[in-house]
């Protein structure tokens, strides 16, 4: 692990009305998770130019070097390299798990603060860091959440179509360990071998009652979901999507109605605070549809870096050392960081957690299934 801060101009202090540059990972083309990439970066943009309009950080302008990850960790190391040379402050972002893992790997070497904004793999880094800290909640605490879903739906034999992945490995593993003590069983199908006809074929041997997409979007998982759907021998298991497939619009747009009654994780509250009710409605503005929940992840990024190099200034030693006293009102409560065990980074333990799916009666309006306030002390 890095210890000691690089030298870089973006250590200095600056009187000069220069702006005050952060670094963006984003997954803007495929095969990147694009939609998800284009919500992430309206949530950080629209965060910079409301920081900017108040004044941005003690008179100097924030600006957003945004780099295209393409969901690839050699591209992902690549930019990290390139804007740490480039005088960042910081870097925000990145969607998918993997990457974020190597931009942090890589990040901690260089002594560059991360703010991770939406990855969940618990091993962000192999060991623990101080240079990183993270807003989504860790996989194990989501997918055990839902886990807990599945079984108090009366779903215990759970098959997931997986595909070679550390992250899908990783969300398979704590399902197990999670629902083994409880009665539960998960079977692992390869869904890179089996044509989802097979796939059918197999949930009827192994007399699924759930059937997980732990599988690339929009394929296989939309051809895995229309073969289900149309196989009357499966009209009785539940779909479920718990890395949130269903949450964005190409989803519904690509399966229309069997994309609904599908379960999901989103890291949304039951109900917005006045900021991310105000949020919500610039974010709905910009993107012509409903804001996800990984929007106000980038929301919030920006809201929490713009504070500490408010507070501390732009050196990058000193914002990593800032991470266990941000105290920031985000868009979904209080964003704290603390040390969890288990996780190499700084976690925040406030955000909320959902099992959320479409409603088959209305597939644009979603159903709260299961809700998980915010951990107690964290200003909800």
């Amino acid at each position: 692990m890095h210890t000691s801060p690089s030298s870089s101009s973006a250590g200095a202090q600056r009187t000069d009305g220069s702006p005050v540059r952060i670094g963006a990972l984003v997954p803007l083309t495929r095969p990147g998770w694009v939609e998800a990439g284009q919500h992430l970066l309206a949530g950080l943009e629209t965060a910079v130019r409301e920081v900017n309009a108040g004044g941005g950080i003690v008179g100097r302008p924030l600006e957003m070097v945004v780099r295209d990850t393409a969901a690839d960790p050699q591209r992902a190391v690549a930019a990290v390299d390139e804007l740490a040379g480039l005088g960042v402050a910081a870097l925000a972002g990145e969607y998918h798990s993997v990457v974020a893992r190597a931009a942090a790997t890589r990040a901690d070497v260089l002594g560059l603060p991360f703010l991770c904004s939406s990855a969940v793999l618990d091993a962000l880094t192999e060991q623990p860091t101080e240079w990183v800290a993270r807003l989504a909640p860790p996989q194990s605490r989501g997918w055990r959440i839902y886990a807990d879903f599945l079984l108090g739906a009366g779903r215990g034999r759970i098959a997931v179509a997986a595909q070679p992945s550390v992250y899908w490995a990783s969300g398979a593993r704590i399902l197990r360990d999670h629902l083994a003590p409880r009665g539960g069983t998960v079977i692992e199908l390869d869904s890179g071998a089996l044509a989802p006809t097979a796939v059918c074929d197999e949930l009827v041997h192994h007399r699924a009652t759930a059937l997980l997409l732990l599988t690339g979007h929009p394929e296989p998982a939309v051809s895995i979901v229309k073969a289900v759907r149309r196989d009357q021998r499966l009209a009785g298991i539940m779909i479920g999507a718990p890395a949130g497939q269903p949450e964005f619009a190409e989803w519904a747009a690509l399966l229309g109605d069997d994309g609904s009654a599908i379960p999901f994780l989103r890291y949304l509250p039951e109900r917005l605070s006045p900021l991310g009710a105000r949020v919500e409605t610039v974010l709905r503005e910009r993107l012509g549809a409903a804001p996800s929940f990984v929007a106000f992840e980038g929301y919030d990024t920006v809201a929490v870096l713009a504070e500490v190099l408010r507070s501390h200034g732009t050196d990058r030693a000193r914002i990593a050392a800032s991470w266990p006293r941000v105290a920031v009102d985000g868009t979904r409560g209080q964003i704290r960081f603390s040390r969890t065990p288990g996780i190499s980074v700084w976690q925040s333990a406030g955000t909320p957690v959902q099992v959320a799916d479409r409603d088959p009666v209305e597939p644009d309006r979603f159903r709260i299934l299961h809700a998980e306030p915010s951990a107690p002390g964290t200003g909800r």
